[in-house]
């Protein structure tokens, strides 16, 4: 069975009247309740860029194209990104010399943060304290405690924060969600998750442009906090390989498995983490692991398994199985349920019985119609379901639902919780790795166990 999922009919069949499917469970998913505030949202969100490296393009790039957002600031460190992102926004968008000029400005109403890991917090609180709402690339976080600080001014100051792991915004995801919700799986007691990847650039041994250099680059706005260094293009054009400004692996890419699996089985955070990782191949331009494993135990009954290399592309990139006692579920570009079979076949046991034991085992009906027959046949299982999704991207409908959410005055479904309890995930991973030994969570606290 077939079906295409497009995100109109999906939210008329859910009955959401939102802009974004991301709008479904601003409610019902937390216990928290959400921060309403008296701001009444302009018909247009006037949208500063804190930060216009790669990803960000790709994200103006859809801004652009979207009714309800002007682009009306941009700052980064680089001056060729500057120069690019002013000719994408026609020169509509004013250049700023640092984020906080960007904030003071009257002329924006929320901020995209697409910088470094080690400046989201800084970048994150300064934005709601400035009265602005906040669209932040995920990870939310650089380390734990920073999330509990986000959160804290988030509370405080009642503005809209949505993390950007896109894909849970999807039809996709929103009808695995329904489907787990509904029991079809079973009992859930196991997830594997792969995310492998065989390039220079899948490594994030990226290309850096020729014109690169002290005059260009602002050193010293990108070290921020960091520790002082040199000036160095490899790590400025390549911060995702070292831990000074990154968690690697686990909070660039493990981090979207673990906003997905989140949602999809309503979890927050698992109560123990174990993890191994090195660096085999990828040594030049880097310092954090180009292969990582981990083992988590979630308090709801499952464990799941996350593995990743940049050192071979088996699978297709990213993959996602949850198993279940009567069927599984695989997420991808698809989303495909297959169930159990629930045959047996006890023969080689039965065999080792008196015979006469045997004889009455095989006349039993129950025994005739569970297990297989002793003569081979085909045994064809029915009822393989696919839905494949169909309309915008991603990374549109994950805008909508932050342009739905800053209208309407209410948290997203990719909030400040979900993206610290995702993000937390990552370092916990990276933590036991480091530490070879198991990480573990308190749920009181919201935080690693001391």
């Amino acid at each position: 069975m077939s079906n295409k999922i497009n995100r109109r009919d999906f939210i008329k069949k859910t009955s959401v009247t939102g802009a974004g499917a991301g709008l479904i469970l601003g409610t019902s998913r937390r216990t928290e309740a959400a921060f309403n505030t008296a701001d009444s949202a302009n018909d247009r969100i006037r949208l500063g860029f804190i930060g216009v490296g790669a990803r960000a393009h790709q994200v103006l790039a859809d801004v652009l194209r979207m009714p309800g957002f002007e682009v009306t600031g941009i700052c980064d460190a680089y001056q060729g990104r500057l120069e690019r992102a002013q000719e994408k926004t026609k020169g509509q968008a004013k250049v700023y010399k640092d984020h906080r000029e960007l904030l003071a400005s009257s002329d924006i109403d929320a901020v995209y943060i697409g910088t470094p890991d080690h400046w989201h917090k800084d970048h994150a609180i300064a934005a709601v304290e400035a009265g602005k709402d906040v669209y932040i690339e995920k990870p939310l976080t650089y380390t734990v405690a920073e999330g509990l600080e986000i959160i804290a001014a988030v509370k405080k100051t009642g503005r809209i924060l949505q993390v950007g792991s896109q894909s849970i915004s999807t039809p996709i995801q929103q009808k695995a969600r329904e489907i787990i919700q509904s029991g079809k799986l079973g009992q859930i007691t196991m997830v594997r998750s792969t995310t492998n990847r065989n390039s220079a650039g899948g490594a994030w041994i990226y290309p850096i442009p020729p014109d690169a250099n002290e005059q260009t680059v602002n050193w010293e706005m990108f070290l921020g906090n960091a520790p002082k260094q040199p000036y160095n293009p490899e790590r400025f054009f390549r911060w995702r390989c070292y831990q000074d400004y990154s968690g690697g692996m686990a909070t660039d890419l493990f981090v979207h498995v673990m906003t997905t699996l989140h949602f999809v089985l309503d979890a927050k955070a698992p109560e123990m983490v174990m993890a191994a990782g090195a660096l085999y191949r990828w040594k030049e331009s880097r310092d954090v692991p180009d292969t990582l494993d981990a083992i988590l135990q979630y308090p709801e009954g499952f464990t799941v398994n996350l593995s990743g290399t940049f050192n071979n592309e088996s699978g297709g990139g990213r993959s996602i199985e949850i198993l279940g006692t009567k069927g599984s579920l695989s997420l991808g570009r698809d989303l495909i349920f297959s169930p159990e079979s629930d045959g047996d076949d006890n023969g080689w046991i039965v065999d080792s019985w008196p015979s006469k034991l045997q004889d009455a085992y095989y006349r039993d009906a129950k025994v005739i119609e569970r297990e297989v027959p002793r003569k081979w046949k085909p045994k064809v299982i029915t009822g393989e379901e696919r839905w494949s999704g169909v309309g915008p991207n991603a990374n549109v409908l994950h805008l909508e639902a932050f342009q739905q959410a800053v209208k309407d005055r209410k948290q997203p479904v990719e909030d400040v919780f979900a993206g610290h309890r995702a993000a937390a995930v990552a370092h916990m991973v990276n933590l036991a790795a480091k530490n070879k030994k198991p990480v573990y969570w308190d749920h009181s606290r919201d935080n690693i166990k001391a």
